[in-house]
């Protein structure tokens, strides 16, 4: 029962001006030490089932936006909320037992995997760090595993140098559901995939989830796969996101200069079909340096004056669509 002064938070995942500053080694300036802005006063939620897409170019903070939010790396500050819980509240003993309710399939699984142990051991460390008290389960629970990201149990023998780079991250997937999380960070999964593996890749996630109703932080530099993917999508430029809408919504309509960018160099394969340039130029700033006002007027095709020195705010201009723009937030 609910007390009537409880309030009841309907997201599985909050994040509340989330921030992480890593200060510059040796490096000082007027004597005051210079902070990379990796992450730079971001927002957003996560619902139950559903998947949110964050996509942007390398270096603009998707991945340690992830790993603050799994508290991998302490926030600078900010707060993230799971079901209602303030995650900085957690003592590591609380975060670790909340790890099997929030996991992570890294970018490279062959770096991610201990190579080793046989991966019917590395399969099983879930379970041992967690405390399955039946360890007679435990062994059948691994071959289960397997099976659900469609490998054999015949690799329960085997070692990681054994397997295929498509295989390893099935076998990375197969060590995040092992303890039936209802989140997952998936940080670039099929970025050092062949192109023929990632689609199988993705098709495995997509069902997983739904046999298994997880919700996805899924991390890309690819707006294809991120369409595909995302019930939900929010841009990310130099640590702050610059536009968030529902995936049709921001693929049919975008509204920010730099969004619109990203998605004129999809390539296409339409017969006659027009390719627009590319927008904008240049390289994302250093971080540790960024433009004054809006980051992004250094590349923008359409900055005005007021670009240069304010720096916009993420605002609603549509029911669900938020976009960080002086010129196009209306």
């Amino acid at each position: 029962m609910t007390m009537k002064n409880e309030i009841q938070n309907p997201y599985l995942l909050e994040v509340k001006n989330l921030k992480k500053y890593f200060p510059l080694k040796d490096n000082l300036l007027n004597g005051t030490q210079r902070l990379v802005r990796s992450v730079d006063d971001v927002s957003f939620y996560l619902q139950e089932g559903e998947t949110l897409g964050l996509v942007g170019e390398s270096g603009c903070g998707k991945s340690t936006t992830a790993r603050a939010v799994l508290r991998l790396v302490e926030p600078t500050d900010g707060k993230v909320f799971y079901r209602g819980k303030d995650l900085s509240q957690f003592s590591q003993k609380e975060l670790r037992n909340l790890r099997s309710q929030m996991q992570i399939i890294f970018q490279d699984p062959f770096a991610s995997l201990n190579p080793r142990k046989k991966i019917g051991q590395i399969l099983q460390e879930p379970f041992d760090i967690h405390g399955l008290k039946d360890k007679k389960e435990i062994p059948e629970r691994v071959t289960g595993l397997l099976r659900k990201v469609g490998l054999s149990p015949d690799h329960i023998s085997r070692y990681p140098h054994e397997f295929s780079g498509g295989q390893l991250q099935r076998i990375g997937i197969a060590r995040a559901i092992a303890l039936n999380p209802s989140f997952i960070v998936a940080d670039e999964p099929v970025s050092s995939l062949d192109v023929s593996i990632r689609a199988q890749v993705i098709n495995l996630l997509l069902d997983l989830k739904d046999s298994l109703d997880i919700s996805y932080l899924f991390i890309s530099h690819d707006m294809a796969v991120i369409k595909y993917f995302s019930d939900r999508v929010a841009v990310m430029y130099l640590g702050k996101i610059v536009e968030l809408a529902e995936s049709e919504q921001l693929y049919n309509s975008p509204r920010h200069p730099y969004t619109e960018a990203l998605l004129a160099a999809i390539p296409t394969l339409e017969s006659g079909s027009k390719k627009k340039p590319l927008l904008v130029k240049g390289d994302l700033p250093n971080a540790a340096d960024p433009p004054k006002g809006c980051a992004f007027h250094t590349r923008c095709p359409i900055k005005e004056k007021r670009c240069e020195e304010s720096i916009p705010e993420l605002q609603e201009a549509a029911p669900g669509h938020f976009i960080a723009c002086f010129l196009r937030s209306n």
